[in-house]
């Protein structure tokens, strides 16, 4: 309840639109408790002295009344609703902010197809409660109150009859809604983790058709679904295993009253008209109860999903920018690990320890390793993708963790192994760190990385629409893409992660000349993790990481003739020009 409250805190931007909804209905339900008054009105005082008059009141009034409930009830709903949609607006764009913001930790844990029914289907069944549930509960709770006074003014005697069954109905629903939390909580978790197999499989699909996995994959989809479509079944058990017991005893409450009603008409303390509008107000009493029985699910429901929203709301933000964080003045680079460790959050494994390296501005550093060894995590930790856990990280002598993520970030470029681009034109692709560049900019940008010849071959050159990931463009291409980038925001700091393994070895030593001349004619520091000879022949200094430390150091000339693990690795993983 207390995630369900707070969920219901985002109406407060809509308060307009809920308090309106709120009187609507509060008139909505004065109109539907004055028809079994005019009922009987018709029945005591037209009916029965049989007056035409009486009974066109009593008809006119019934009309009128329906009109009026109808008005307000549609008021009612659009509010509520554009009240709800406007929650489910809010909840959104709030947990979208916060997985921009999240570390890289938190995915590293995390399934996606979690994050997407979070954003999607929990965030709607909070809307649908925030819309029509709190309406309703409100509708239902001023149905009980104004029914029990009118039952009461009525005849005391039949309202106590009536209303001895209540607590026990209350005691069944409270019994139901302790049981279905749970379940819901288990068939949105079991949701997520469909939608993970399914966001797998779409991203995976060729390494599926090309293993022949198929039958595979349709088989473990079947069985998430198979166990979805169970925990459905066993909250629709539940549903049927408790409602049925409330239908009876509101059934037995009508008997009752209609036996007791029955014989204070024969005994003439209470008129046809009078039993008859007490029936239909008891209908009025039982319908907002068994209305809380069926809201009582929503609850659970919203709050199963509130918590699940919330978890990501409050998931801590392990890099953010400190209290009094300065902005990072423009850079030298010079680069400066001191005394690095670093482990994952949750795993006491030390990934990188006592790592200590100084490299000078417009220095290469390419650094070798092992599989495992921390070569990635290692230049994670330059633009605080992650941060140490021990030691330092210092640019121009400015601790990473002291400077303000934007201004550190914007003066570095990082091109990843694996080239994300965005659907859209290329130009817009290349300016996506600097989007106010001009075309002339673009275009430097992508001939410095060889890939201005091929996007002009495209049908619209530049302005060519690719689809996601790049869709339509050969693995090379999309990486010559993705260093342009990296290099039109004009780095200080550049960092590639393997970035031409999926060039030829031609295009990459023309992509090397051009980053080189680059890097000596502006001094840019560069890191570079790389799987061929003719990357790391040339750099200042080499970094050969073995369990997490450095194992060696040197030049290329220096480790040949020093370091028996750098001619293993030489021998064993590195590709000359001439076998790439």
């Amino acid at each position: 309840m207390a995630a369900v409250r707070r969920a219901l805190g985002y109406l407060r931007s809509y308060k307009g639109e809920a308090l309106g909804a709120f009187g609507a209905l509060i008139l909505s339900s004065a109109a539907t408790l004055a028809a079994p008054a005019l009922i009987a009105y018709a029945i005591d005082e037209g009916i029965t002295p049989r007056s035409v008059d009486v009974i066109l009141l009593a008809v006119g009034g019934l009309v009128a009344a329906a009109l009026l409930r109808g008005l307000f009830q549609f008021l009612q709903g659009y509010l509520a609703e554009k009240a709800s949609q406007g929650v489910a607006y809010d909840l959104r764009n709030d947990l979208f902010s916060k997985i921009e913001r999240l570390g890289f930790s938190y995915y590293d844990r995390t399934e996606t197809g979690q994050i997407v029914t979070r954003l999607t289907s929990d965030v709607e069944q909070i809307r649908t409660f925030a819309g029509n549930g709190i309406v309703q509960l409100a509708a239902a709770a001023v149905m009980l109150v104004g029914t029990t006074v009118l039952l009461i003014s009525l005849n005391w005697r039949l309202a106590l009859i009536a209303l001895a069954i209540v607590p026990v109905i209350f005691i069944l629903l409270l019994r139901f809604v302790r049981a279905i939390g749970p379940l819901f909580r288990g068939v949105q978790q079991t949701l997520g983790r469909l939608n993970s197999v399914l966001q797998e499989d779409l991203s995976g699909i060729r390494v599926i058709r090309t293993f022949a996995r198929e039958d595979f994959e349709s088989a473990r989809y079947r069985s998430t679904n198979d166990e979805l479509l169970e925990k459905n079944l066993t909250t629709v058990r539940t549903f049927s295993n408790n409602f049925p017991f409330i239908f009876l005893l509101a059934n037995l409450g009508t008997l009752a009253i209609i036996l007791f009603g029955g014989l204070q008409v024969i005994g003439g303390s209470l008129s046809i008209g009078e039993l008859v509008a007490f029936n239909t107000y008891l209908g009025f009493l039982l319908f907002p109860i068994l209305t809380i029985g069926f809201l009582a699910a929503g609850i659970s429901r919203a709050g199963a999903s509130s918590l699940r929203v919330f978890e990501v709301l409050d998931a801590p933000l392990e890099v953010e920018d400190k209290p009094g964080a300065i902005q990072l003045p423009p850079l030298h680079c010079r680069v400066e690990f001191d005394g690095v460790g670093f482990r994952y959050p949750g795993d006491d494994r030390e990934v990188l320890s006592g790592i200590s390296f100084c490299a000078e501005p417009g220095q290469t550093v390419a650094i070798l390793g092992t599989t495992g060894s921390g070569k990635s995590t290692l230049v994670n930790l330059l633009p605080r993708f992650y941060d140490v856990t021990e030691g330092s990280v210092k640019l121009d002598g400015h601790d990473v963790r002291d400077v303000t993520l934007s201004s550190l970030r914007s003066q570095i470029g990082i091109v990843l192994q694996t080239s994300l681009l965005f659907s859209g034109p290329v130009r817009d692709n290349i300016a996506y760190g600097r989007p106010d560049a001009t075309l002339e900019d673009i275009q430097a940008a992508a001939r410095a990385a060889r890939a201005d010849e091929f996007i002009r071959a495209l049908p619209e050159g530049y302005d060519t629409v690719i689809g996601e990931k790049g869709v339509g463009l050969s693995g090379g291409q999309r990486q010559r893409i993705a260093i342009a980038r990296a290099l039109l925001i004009d780095p200080r700091l550049l960092i590639l992660d393997d970035s031409t393994s999926a060039v030829d070895a031609e295009t990459e030593a023309a992509i090397q000349e051009s980053l080189d001349k680059m890097m000596r004619d502006t001094h840019r520091t560069v890191f570079v993790i790389a799987q061929r000879v003719s990357t790391v022949r040339d750099a200042d200094l080499i970094l050969v990481l073995d369990e997490g430390g450095i194992g060696a150091r040197g030049t290329h000339e220096e480790l040949l003739r020093e370091s028996e693990l750098y001619n293993e690795i030489l021998g064993s993983q590195l590709l000359s020009p001439a076998g790439a």
